[in-house]
């Protein structure tokens, strides 16, 4: 029982460590919604959740079944792609093709083997001015890179 606390608090503690680090934190939601590349952003459906909200970018995780590994990496995309990101233009292309819809990502598309190993992909912060929530489970590593591509490549 020990051992699940102790994740829980390693991935908060990098959670918050990254936050910091990345930028302000804040609740209430910019009124800029004007994107950059003049096309319509997606609507954000998700409610709105206790999470904290960047600034600006995006804090985006990747976990391992029972959230036994954890992965953190902040995102920008304006002025410049970075934020930490290792692939931080491909996450910024990919992410504006789908006209930020995370439900919408392209991926890279690729056969995958069907052994269930799920991972879990989140995003929160603020992507064109819209509060971004999102959260999704995958079969295996290999679906979550065919489904995000770059994005959560890290």
């Amino acid at each position: 029982m020990r051992l699940p606390l102790r994740r829980a608090a390693v991935a908060a503690t990098a959670l918050l460590a990254l936050t910091s680090a990345a930028t302000a934190v804040s609740h209430p939601v910019p009124t800029d919604t004007t994107p950059a590349d003049g096309h319509p952003a997606a609507t954000d459906t998700t409610a709105a959740t206790d999470h904290p909200v960047l600034r600006h970018g995006l804090l985006l995780t990747v976990s391992g079944a029972e959230d036994s590994s954890v992965r953190v990496v902040g995102l920008t995309c304006r002025p410049e792609p970075g934020g930490g990101h290792p692939s931080a233009l491909d996450a910024c292309d990919t992410l504006v093709r789908a006209r930020g819809d995370f439900d919408a990502l392209v991926g890279n598309r690729h056969a995958c083997t069907k052994q269930y190993d799920p991972v879990t992909a989140t995003a929160h912060g603020i992507w064109r001015g819209r509060t971004i929530h999102w959260k999704k489970t995958y079969g295996n590593a290999c679906m979550l890179d065919a489904g995000t591509g770059a994005l959560f490549r890290f």
